[in-house]
Formats: C-alpha cells, structure tokens, sequence
C-alpha cells in the first residue's frame, strides 16, 4: 500500500481548493498600479501588402497613450523556431523573419499590425477601429498543393518558394524500403488528412509588461507553459533586453495544450509599450482573436504505404506527407512534424523497413504547432488507419494482425527502423488487458441489439506508442535543437523542517502542486502537506524548460529526485557527526536517520534544525544550511504505449455517430498519482473524440477564417462523450530515470482518434456498407450520410 500522500497515493489535488472556490490567480486577474491597456490592430485580409498606416485620428482620440506599428520594431529581431531542420539534400531549412508586428505584408488573418495602448482598453479597442491602413489585397495561398506547384506567389517575398524543408527520414533507409514495396506480395495505400485543430484552453492569452525605469528592470505576466524560454527568446533573439533584466511570471495558467508553450509577438509588445510609457502594459486576448491568433494544431496531408505479405507480417511502411506550418515559423513548428513524427512511424511494431517524406509548407493562416501529442498522434492516426486498411484487404482480424506484427519483450531493448531506441514495453499486455475490459465475447450480441434498433454498431482498435520527455540534448543538438532539454529542481528545506520545491517545469492543469509534493512526501519521509511547489516565476526558480511532452514527472520529477538524494547525503554526514557513528552506518528510511544494528537515531527535522542552529555540527567539513540544486538531463525518451477501444453506434440515415463506449490500456510505467493519471487520460480522450468527430479549423479559398467562434467550430460536450474506462496495471517501468515513469499526458489524444474511426468504418462495414474504405476527420453526420451514399 502506498504511504499516506506519497507514490502511488490518489491524493486530492491540493490546486483544486483555490481553483474551485474562485482563488486562482491568472494573468488577466493581475491588476498593477498606473497599468494602461493594451489593444491590436488585426489584418482581415490573409495576404496582402502593407502600402501605409494613418493613425493620426487615432491618436487624438480620448485616453490614447501611443500607437505603435510594425515599422516600430524593424530594427529588433524576430521570434525563431527552436529547431533548424535540414532537407535531404542537406540544405537547411528556410527561416523568413517572424516580426513582432508585421511590416511590408501580412500574412494571415488576424495578423497584428499596429498596437493602441490607452488609459482603458474600450479607448484602445475604439481608436484601433479609428486606424486606417492601406493594403493591397494579394492572391491567397491556403491549399498545400498548390502552394507547393506554384513559386510565383509566396507567403514570404525574401525566400524562393513555399516550402520549408523536404525531410527524409532516415535517408539512407529509402533505398531499401523501396526495394521491399517493389517485392511486396501486397501493398496498402491510404491517403488521409490529419485535421486542423485549435487548442481552445479555458483561459485566453494575457500579457502584461512592466518596465521600472529605475533599475531598468523587466517583468512580463504572462499565460506561459514554459517562462524560461520565453525569457530566453525575448533576451537573445527578439528584444535584446539582457537576461537577467527580465523577470517572466507564469502564474497560475487555465490550460494550454501546446498553445502557450511558444513566445508570441504580443509579449514582446507590451515589454517595448511599458518602456516607452514608463508604466505597465496590460493585454488580455478575446475568444475570437485566440481563434486567429494561438498557434493551431495538426494539419498534414498524407499518403501512407504499408507492404505485407499474404499472411500479415510488416514488411515495410513508407509515408509522404504535407505539413502545413502556416505564415510563420512558430517556435516547435520544424520539430513537430518531423522528429515528434517520423520517428514514431515504427509504432509498437517490428516493421523492418520504414522511410518517412516531409514537406513542411507557408500558407496564408494561422502559425501551426505543437498540440496535445504533437506529431504522435499524426503518426498514430496514420498507421493505425492504414493497418485496419490492411487487415480489411487481407481478410484478417485486426487485432491478429497487430497482435503478430508486434515487438515481444524479448527483443527489448529495439532499436527501431526510425532512430529511436524503445527500452521496455509489453504492448502484447495491454492488447490482452483491452480484451477483457470489452467483453468481446459479447460483441456480436451487441451488434445484433443495436441492428434491431435500426442502427449500425462497430468497434474501432488503436495499439499506440509514443516518445516524452525530449532527449538528450546531446542528441538533439545534433538534430538541430537551438535549447537545451534538461529541467531544474532546488529542494531548500527550512530550519523547521518544512520544504520549498522550486521547479522548472510549470503547471497549467497537470496537478504538479498534488504530484510533485508526493514525490518529495515519500523520498524526505516528511508530510505533503508540509511541502510547497514553487514554479512559475523566473526570479525564484532554477532554468527550466517548462511543461510539454508529458516531461513534467520524467524529467523535472528525475532532477528532484537527484536533488532529494543530495539533501540525503548531507542528512548523512550531520547524523553520522550527531550521533557519533560512521557515516557509512546512517541509514535514511521513514523521515528519520539511525545508526544500523541500535535504535539511536535522528528525526529529519532534527538534522534540518542543526543543519541551521549549527551548535553540534561538522562546521569544519560541511557548511550549514539544507538546500541543493539538481538539474537532469535524460538519456533516452520515455515510451509509453496501450491499446483503446471504442464502440460506436451509426445511424445510417442521418449519419451521426454515437460513442457506446470508450475503453483504454495503457503502459505508464510506475504510477505516482492514480486518480490524477485517469484524469489526464479522461482529459485526452475527450480531445481525441472531439478531433475525431468534430473539431476542424476551416479557411475558405481567400484564406478568411470559416471557423472563428464557438458558434462555426464545435467543441465535445459532456453529452458527445461516454463513460471512458482507464486502465494502468500492464506496468513495465521506465528503466532509464529514477522514477520508473512514462508520461501519461498526451496518450488519451494520441490513441483515440483512429480508434473512433476504426470504429465507424466497422460498423459501415457490418452494415453491408463496404463501398467506404475511409473518410477523414472529422466525421460529422453530413460527412458520414455522404460516405454512405456514395
């Protein structure tokens, strides 16, 4: 049994008393002393050229402080993407400058560019509308073929054509997969669309900049997954503030799925205002502006190839995709569709030969980026997709198919066709495990039931792996990574014997306030509840990288377990000093360090209290105090991996699909938080669905925004989902950190898709309906009744 509030606990969380009751403290609740606002003037039109700006009505109108353009930030830097990818011809990748505010053209709808700062923010509002701008409207580039076909007109002026990079991965792999297709016994083929999403977190984006001309110090508020690396961007590449003039808080953050892991231009803005006025610079976005402005998620177009023989057996996998990286370069934008996504093309399975083609292409909309799975679930929904294709064509059950095809624990650790070493799994456990959950003996009873109602029931299989916690640096410095990604912890136990945690990683929803205490609670011995997490804030915490890619336990939760043991260490030598033993006789073990074979011992809070009040203490070999600084750098991703099931009801005359139920195995390895595990699983699944069936970003051929409110872009309810059943117990734990963990964040949005559409396409199929061999996502009523009709 798990200590009370340690690992393995399904401790409440703690963030949840303030959250529920109205306590929380979000950016756009911060209000400073002498704060102006902040308001942006936003292109309407997706491309076009900027011939001039006349803001002299505007700027006489009441309460206007400044009106700041594009022209006013020529001269600074521009935001970079964090990784510089190289084509297979070894050229490197193209990188036009994303500006603050835009100059010369715009390239998007919603693309900011001037800025009204004023004493309310209904003045600023009133006088962006007072701002006329001259802007000659260009042919927009919205579709990624043509894009592709046609160099005559650009997104960026300064570059040759539309394409970023053509990434091949792994290069030298090609010839052989092409080699094994052209001797294939069968081949299947599926060209499929991977839907643009828009991350919509409850809370929108908020900045607010505030300069102390005194000091000439910078602080930025801001709704920020990752403060450091904002701080870092804006120091080094787009302000030229120097570092350790600028302080960047992230204070409590209402989700953000990807969406505010990057620096965006507005931060940068109110920095430059709050200078310029010599007071602090409040923005708070809009729904309708976070539709146009916050970078979107997904959006690839690929056809993918898998070569079997008669009996099923993988021979190799060859993938070409389009991936749309919109106007600009956002800050994961060349990594996402690449290394969070080729290298995941093996899945959990033995494929032997496998080549991935990536074109990343500039359109005229939004800036596309990491979202929840980030390239995972790309990778997922396109095998996954392709096999139950496969499985169809060859007359084989799906799950024997994926079942023989899988890698088997004796093979581990594997190296796979895609450069990523897999160090432990057991994806034949979680299929089995999803068995039982499901009662397939009982399927064809359901069928027959739901026949009689008149409707069409299927059941969908998705088997998924996927990579967290980014690694090494070394690595990925090699591949083109401009950051570090390691993470931070400093435990400082106070002279009480009550602990400080201060992270690099930031929560905004996780539960690290609930999880991180439990995991410092069962190393130290010492109660969670006398434990304090401390992130957000960059003056307070050591450098880290933040919170994406399901990193915050296998990464941050590894540098404070490293920190944990040196507070140990130095427990041991003032213990060993107290007691009068020999330092290699201190054992630590329950909050309290004995003297091995006696019952004499010391309390941690005993040793914490010396360790400040030094009267009996080792002085001439140890210096006082109880804090120590960790920082870890993985050496291998994590993999988790499972297996989801969904069971869909279609009704053939209306096409709408109902969710029956929604059934997830997975392999987190070692479990610190139960309930909050289900939780994020529940969280992710609901996402999956909502992409799956729902949710889709859609522009129309002038690049005008078809979806830009809740009333055009549809959201999962609680009535669209069903009852989701989580189950963890197939455990085979991390072998590679001290926590033995996985990641758990992500899984629920990278396993369900293809398992909802797995589903559909069965029921269809036991409909008589075999006409339909795919339809894209998402798969609302028209596209479905469509489908069925031919």
């Amino acid at each position: 049994m798990p200590k009370d509030g340690g690992i393995g606990a399904s401790t409440k969380r703690r963030e949840d008393i303030r959250f529920l009751t109205g306590k929380g403290r979000y950016t756009a609740d911060i209000n400073l002393r002498g704060q102006a606002f902040a308001c942006f003037l936003r292109s309407d039109v997706a491309h076009g050229r900027i011939n001039g700006i006349d803001t002299s009505a505007a700027a006489e109108m009441p309460g206007v402080l400044a009106i700041l353009t594009g022209e006013d930030f020529k001269e600074v830097g521009g935001n970079p993407t964090g990784w510089l990818v190289q084509s297979r011809n070894g050229e490197t990748m193209k990188e036009p400058k994303r500006p603050v505010l835009a100059h010369g053209k715009v390239r998007h709808v919603g693309d900011a560019y001037a800025m009204v700062i004023a004493e309310t923010f209904e003045q600023a509002q009133d006088a962006c509308d007072a701002i006329t701008a001259d802007i000659e409207e260009l042919p927009a580039i919205v579709d990624m073929a043509a894009a592709v076909a046609d160099a005559s007109n650009r997104v960026h002026d300064e570059i040759s054509d539309n394409i970023v990079f053509d990434w091949g991965w792994i290069e030298d792999n090609r010839a052989a997969v092409d080699a094994a297709f052209a001797a294939a016994p069968h081949v299947t083929t599926l060209e499929l669309v991977n839907n643009r999403l828009s991350p919509n977190p409850m809370e929108p984006r908020a900045s607010i900049g505030d300069f102390d001309p005194g000091t000439g110090d910078y602080k930025l508020y801001t709704t920020s997954q990752n403060p450091h690396l904002s701080r870092l961007l804006i120091s080094a590449f787009v302000m030229g503030i120097p570092e350790n003039k600028l302080t960047v808080i992230a204070p409590d953050v209402g989700g953000g799925f990807g969406s505010k892991i990057y620096h965006y231009g507005e931060e940068a803005a109110v920095l430059a205002a709050s200078k310029l006025l010599n007071r602090p610079v409040k923005w708070v976005c809009d729904r309708s502006e976070a539709f146009m402005t916050d970078a979107h998620g997904r959006d690839h177009v690929t056809k993918i190839e898998l070569a079997t023989d008669m009996e099923g057996n993988f021979l190799a996998l060859r993938t070409e995709t389009l991936a749309n990286v919109g106007a600009y370069l956002s800050n994961f934008a060349t990594c996402t569709p690449t290394f969070l996504h080729g290298t995941l093309m093996a899945g959990p399975y033995k494929t032997p030969h496998v080549y991935v083609n990536v074109k990343a292409v500039f359109t005229n909309t939004v800036p596309v980026d990491a979202y929840r799975g980030a390239g995972r679930p790309e990778a997922t929904y396109s095998i996954e997709r392709v096999i139950d294709k496969a499985a169809r064509e060859l007359g084989l059950d799906p799950w024997e198919l994926r079942a023989k095809n899988f890698l088997t624990t004796d093979q581990f650790p594997y190296t796979t066709p895609v450069g990523l070493v897999y160090d432990t799994g057991n994806y034949h456990a979680t299929l089995d495990k999803l068995g039982e959950m499901i009662d397939r003996n009982g399927f064809e009873a359901r069928v027959a039931e739901s026949r009689a109602r008149g409707k069409l029931r299927g059941f969908g299989l998705s088997t998924w792996i996927e990579a967290c916690g980014i690694a090494p640096s070394n690595l990925v410095g090699v591949l083109g990574a401009r950051v570090g990604l390691f993470d931070s912890a400093t435990v400082r136990v106070n002279a009480t014997g009550n602990i400080s945690v201060l992270v690099g990683a930031h929560s905004h929803g996780q539960g690290h306030e609930t999880v991180f205490a439990q995991v410092i609670s069962d190393k130290l011995g010492v109660p969670a509840s006398s434990i304090e997490i401390v992130h957000g804030d960059t003056s307070k915490i050591p450098f880290g990288m933040g919170t994406y890619g399901s990193r915050s336990l296998a990464v941050c939760g590894s540098a404070m377990v490293k920190a944990a043991d040196k507070i140990i260490a130095k427990g041991k030598k003032i213990a060993a000093h107290m007691l009068e033993a020999s330092e290699d006789d201190i054992v630590f073990e329950d909050g309290a360090f004995s003297v091995t074979g006696t019952d004499k011992q010391k309390t941690f809070g005993e040793i914490a209290f010396s360790a400040y009040v030094p009267h009996n203490y080792p002085l001439e070999t140890l210096e006082p105090g109880l804090e120590e600084t960790a920082f870890y750098d993985p050496s291998n991703f994590t993999y988790p991996a499972g297996a989801y099931g969904c069971e869909v009801e279609v009704d053939a005359e209306t096409g709408r699909v109902e969710i029956v139920s929604f059934t997830c195995a997975d392999d987190f390895g070692n479990v610190i938080n139960p309930m909050i595990v289900e939780g994020q699983v529940h969280g992710g699944v609901a996402q999956g669905i909502g992409q799956a069936l729902m949710e889709s970003v859609r522009y129309n051929e002038d690049g005008q925004l078809l979806t830009g409110s809740y009333m055009d872009y549809a959201m999962p309810r609680a009535d669209d989902l069903p009852n989701i059943t989580v189950d963890h117990s197939c455990a085979t734990p991390c072998t590679h950190n001290p926590l033995g963990v996985k990641g758990c964040g992500e899984a629920g949005a990278i396993g369900s898709p293809p398992a909802v559409v797995n589903a559909v396409l069965d029921a269809l199929h036991r409909g008589g309906i075999t006409h339909v061999t795919h339809i894209d996502m998402p798969l609302t009523p028209s596209r479905v009744w469509a489908a069925i009709n031919g």
